[in-house]
């Protein structure tokens, strides 16, 4: 039988403030010795009370903004009451009632598996129901017959992510994740490392026979540390829970663990009622009201996201989607590129279109996606570290475009370039790597090559036209690279149908 697959994800998002969501510990604990920014307040001691940390509340709204939600200008803190170690206090200090941001959606475009765009690809909505703030709990670690708490991620500020059951399969799944995680690095409001817990999900899922309404049994995925994760994590339930309806067997309400090694999910526990957490509102606190004024304010801070930038480079730019997915999915390198573009913004369009062309955006974006990416991975050098300058890139893309160098000469300068810092123009003069352009020099190399090659020229004049790009290859290592490739092939040519004759 086939079936239809409901998806809805809760997505927790660290928020990357100084201190805690109610106290003045700091908030960035990670890697830090265990229990060493703790205090009263955050360890739940009798007495210690709660300060609202303003920088949060204002991430908040920011993440509500560019997730098209609605704000709740008034709002108040309740208890969550459970207890487990690693919340000291037996209760949470969350949002219920009136949670920060509400009735939102997230727009993203499902691509394949490359980022790239094709028939197959699709714009995609995702209804955002609720996004509240709240406090995190400490870390749990069990070894053997024994658990471990670290209280140092106990009161860091916390964002809820709740969507509609709006996801329909593990792709639709990840590119959501992805498009949220861009979206959280793009304000500058967490990390959304995944792999260190600044981000965590919780897909919860259903199947039922296609052309029904009705919701199958929900499981809950716990705390997926990674996109991977998510993608696997979905999948395997998937097949898991088809293979048991097809059987004619029950699904059980459970909450699911995600073991990466074996590639399955493995059953944490029960859940067949919804756990009493007898909220009622947090008394040590006063309700949260935000001026229109504030609000106007924090709007002001939201830059132009991942989407929007993706269709401003197509449109402006001439980009292709892959292109632009590529430039934007890091903030930094999209700002990168775009101080190259400013560099370049007195050379005008290439040619009178519809929208203005930057000369040199595809060069540049070819340089950024292509050489200086594999250089910063290999070097494992952030595009802010690196000794380039977008001004000197945009050099680089000049000379290529004037053929004072062609592409594959553009290569050892660009790698020269990113390990000295020095100018395009200066490597290529004090290396001599000017393109050669002179027809007659080039005449002459082609003869050489093709005096040196004769079993491969006859060949050639047989009907094996493949051969001329041998030729051609040959001509470009005699050169040293420096040749004009264009001009290669049309001598070359030219020279071959001399010896038909």
């Amino acid at each position: 039988m086939d079936y239809d697959i409901i998806i809805g994800i809760e997505t927790h998002v660290e928020l990357d403030t100084h201190s805690k969501m109610f106290c003045t510990c700091s908030a960035n604990g990670f890697g830090a010795e265990p229990n060493v920014h703790v205090c009263p307040t955050c360890a739940g001691m009798p007495g210690a009370l709660p300060v609202i940390n303003k920088r949060a509340v204002e991430f908040s709204m920011m993440l509500g903004v560019a997730l098209n939600c609605s704000i709740n200008q008034h709002t108040f803190w309740e208890r969550k009451s459970y207890w487990y170690p690693d919340l000291p206090k037996g209760y949470q200090i969350t949002q219920y009632q009136y949670p920060m941001c509400y009735d939102g959606y997230l727009e993203f475009d499902v691509r394949d598996l490359s980022g790239g765009w094709n028939e197959q690809s699709y714009r995609k909505r995702v209804r955002i129901r609720r996004a509240h703030l709240e406090e995190d709990t400490g870390k749990l670690t069990h070894a053997g017959r024994s658990s471990y708490v670290d209280y140092n991620r106990s009161g860091v500020p916390l964002l809820e992510i709740v969507t509609e059951p709006d996801i329909f399969n593990a792709h639709e799944a990840y590119a959501y994740l992805s498009a949220l995680q861009d979206i959280v690095r793009y304000l500058g409001i967490s990390t959304g490392d995944m792999e260190k817990g600044a981000m965590r999900c919780e897909p919860n899922m259903s199947l039922r026979p296609k052309g029904t309404d009705a919701f199958g049994t929900k499981v809950e995925i716990k705390n997926l540390n990674s996109l991977s994760a998510v993608r696997g994590a979905i999948a395997y339930e998937a097949k898991r829970q088809s293979a048991a309806l097809d059987k004619g067997e029950k699904i059980r309400q459970v909450t699911l663990g995600w073991d990466d090694v074996r590639g399955v999910t493995v059953v944490q526990r029960e859940k067949e009622d919804a756990h009493d957490y007898r909220y009622f509102p947090e008394p040590d606190l006063p309700p949260l009201d935000v001026s229109d004024a504030w609000l106007d304010e924090v709007r002001a801070q939201v830059p132009e996201l991942p989407i929007a930038k993706q269709a401003r480079y197509q449109s402006e730019f001439g980009l292709s989607a892959y292109d632009a997915v590529q430039l934007t999915n890091n903030k930094a390198v999209a700002e990168w590129f775009e101080k190259g573009i400013s560099a370049g913004k007195d050379e005008g369009p290439v040619h009178p279109s519809s929208f203005i062309l930057h000369p040199f955006a595809k060069r540049l974006a070819n340089f950024i996606i292509g050489d200086l990416t594999r250089l910063m991975n290999a070097s494992g050098t952030a595009i802010n570290q690196i000794k380039i300058k977008p001004a000197q890139l945009l050099g680089l893309a000049k000379l290529v475009e004037a053929q004072t160098i062609n592409s594959n000469t553009a290569k050892l300068v660009i790698e020269e370039m990113f390990n000295t810092g020095a100018e395009a123009q200066a490597i290529v003069q004090a290396k001599g790597l000017a393109q050669v352009s002179d027809s007659s020099v080039l005449e002459k190399t082609i003869g050489d090559v093709l005096a040196a090659n004769p079993k491969e020229v006859e060949n050639y004049l047989k009907g094996n036209e493949k051969l001329l790009q041998f030729l051609v290859g040959q001509t470009m290592k005699a050169s040293k690279g420096k040749a004009n490739p264009q001009m290669i092939q049309s001598l070359m040519k030219a020279a071959l149908e001399r010896r038909r004759l």
